[in-house]
């Protein structure tokens, strides 16, 4: 549980740093590093930056793989 607190934490600041860094027009956060954080359990996390950074929104493979992402790890944990 603490993992998955600090992983969507982590998600959650990269989406806003990454967003920050594309207004200031510099080297930015990879859209795999973020998909990557997504993948790994930070589902939650990037779906809440997304929408409060209003950053990915339009990007296909966040529309798709954010919210999968959550149904496979709520899967997860309701089998174990």
């Amino acid at each position: 549980m603490i993992y998955l607190v600090i992983i969507n934490i982590i998600s959650f600041l990269s989406m806003g740093l990454d967003k920050f860094l594309a207004i200031i027009s510099k080297r930015r956060i990879s859209e795999n590093t973020l998909l990557f954080l997504t993948l790994i359990g930070g589902g939650l996390g990037t779906l809440i930056g997304m929408f409060i950074f209003r950053h990915k929104i339009r990007k296909m493979k966040f529309q798709i793989l954010v919210p999968l992402s959550l149904i496979i790890f709520y899967i997860i944990k309701t089998t174990i």
